[in-house]
């Protein structure tokens, strides 16, 4: 793909309708995979395959820069950009997710997520313990990486927004290792998208939610945002993993502030110099 956004023709729009048309194909041929699996190490494995073939679909590449910890239990927090975050990191790395529990709801979507070891957690204060409860279960007997969006939603790629003091309860006197990571998007060429760029066609937010930056003049469903990057021609995820900081005596909100200047502080800086 050349630098810059490619022209919607009627060329790129059928291309991406194929190929749109291909990944519920191949999504509706794993479906009686998926049941047969059981929940669980072998189906966080098999989530790597199929996610690979949305990426694939999608032109979309990933760079990792860095290793993650040996340690287990392990959670890694992240920025979040958009909901190909839910494919890059299981294909990069394996591992499943903590997320919002209206995810559990979206038609097939939930289903499948659940079957690929997500935990869905109620967000609201008065489900705050458990929340906590059911995260701490899992994470402590699963032997593989917990993924973590602390900003609780996606941004525009303008910033990093606050981390959610909650989502660290668990944390808190635990032998849980709490590894940071920062992940920006690229041109498939790997030159800088600009945030007017990020924001109106590669990010998937609500504009209603955005501190500051550019908005998109509009917005697109999970699934209309995956068909709209397809027509794009797709772009580069960049991963850089960074050490996991020492926690030892910080309440929650000292463990989110601490680990969110982490990440900010690297997006930003990797924003303004790309690593060659």
């Amino acid at each position: 793909m050349k630098t810059g956004i490619r022209k919607q023709n009627i060329f790129n729009t059928t291309g991406a309708a194929i190929k749109f048309l291909l990944f519920w194909l191949a999504v509706v041929l794993q479906l009686p995979i998926i049941v047969l699996l059981p929940r669980g190490r072998v189906s966080v494995w098999y989530m790597r395959i199929f996610m690979r073939f949305l990426l694939v679909l999608s032109g979309i590449k990933i760079t990792v820069h860095g290793k993650l910890s040996e340690h287990r239990p392990l959670m890694v927090v992240s920025n979040h950009i958009s909901i190909f975050e839910i494919a890059t990191f299981p294909v990069a790395f394996g591992g499943s997710f903590i997320a919002k529990k209206e995810m559990e709801h979206w038609p097939l979507v939930g289903w499948v997520a659940k079957k690929f070891g997500v935990i869905f957690i109620d967000r609201r204060p008065s489900h705050a313990k458990d929340a906590l409860k059911l995260v701490q279960e899992t994470v402590s007997k699963v032997s593989y990486p917990m993924f973590l969006f602390p900003e609780g939603t996606t941004t525009n790629g303008s910033y990093v927004k606050k981390f959610k003091s909650t989502l660290f309860n668990f944390v808190e006197n635990s032998d849980v290792a709490v590894q940071p990571m920062a992940m920006h998007y690229r041109f498939r060429d790997g030159s800088v998208i600009s945030d007017e760029d990020l924001a109106e066609h590669f990010g998937y937010f609500n504009n209603a939610d955005q501190e500051f930056g550019p908005k998109c003049s509009r917005e697109r469903s999970a699934f209309g945002q995956v068909f709209h990057v397809m027509m794009l021609g797709g772009f580069k995820v960049e991963i850089t993993v960074l050490p996991s900081p020492s926690l030892i005596g910080m309440d929650r909100k000292q463990i989110a502030e601490t680990l969110q200047k982490i990440v900010s502080d690297k997006y930003m800086e990797l924003k303004a110099n790309p690593i060659k």
